[in-house]
């Protein structure tokens, strides 16, 4: 082994690899191996670990999206990239946040329930330094969905 990077630390057989998590048909299907990438999912997290967190993930964020997601059906938008919205490198916004919501989520399900998953190599950070990835990450979740909703980002209340 060369360089800095280090080896995986459970192989994943190609035939074990990622494949797409089936959504509901008006959201987007999730790739998993694109979330894995993007969120920085390293590799002791398998792949059915990996789905079951991105199925809890969409379940999660589908709540939150439920009555949004009808008054869209009800308007005749037959999936979540047929709503009106300015597009992003040829994507829809909605669809990015949708995505962003997502993979924040799952990944702060992992970090939460794997708490050795996000250590770095040397393992030397305590368990409780890790609690502000888990509340940054389920801040970005709500940040994609209230983006996605149309409200604001934060929330007052006089004391």
């Amino acid at each position: 082994m060369s360089g800095f990077g280090c080896a995986p630390l459970i192989v994943i057989p190609p035939e074990l690899a990622e494949m797409p998590v089936t959504n509901d048909g008006w959201f987007p299907d999730i790739d998993a191996t694109r979330i894995r990438d993007e969120w920085r999912v390293r590799d002791v997290v398998t792949p059915d670990r990996l789905k079951r967190a991105i199925v809890g993930a969409i379940m999660t964020i589908g709540n939150q999206l439920a009555a949004w997601q009808v008054a869209h059906v009800l308007a005749g938008h037959a999936s979540l990239a047929a709503v009106p919205s300015p597009k992003i490198d040829g994507t829809s916004r909605l669809v990015l946040l949708y995505a962003r919501a997502i993979g924040a989520s799952a990944k702060a399900e992992l970090v939460e329930t794997y708490r050795d998953m996000d250590l770095t190599g040397a393992g030397q950070r305590q368990v409780d330094d890790m609690e502000p990835s888990i509340v940054e990450l389920r801040r970005d979740a709500l940040h994609a969905v209230r983006d996605m909703l149309g409200r604001t980002r934060l929330r007052v209340e006089l004391i």
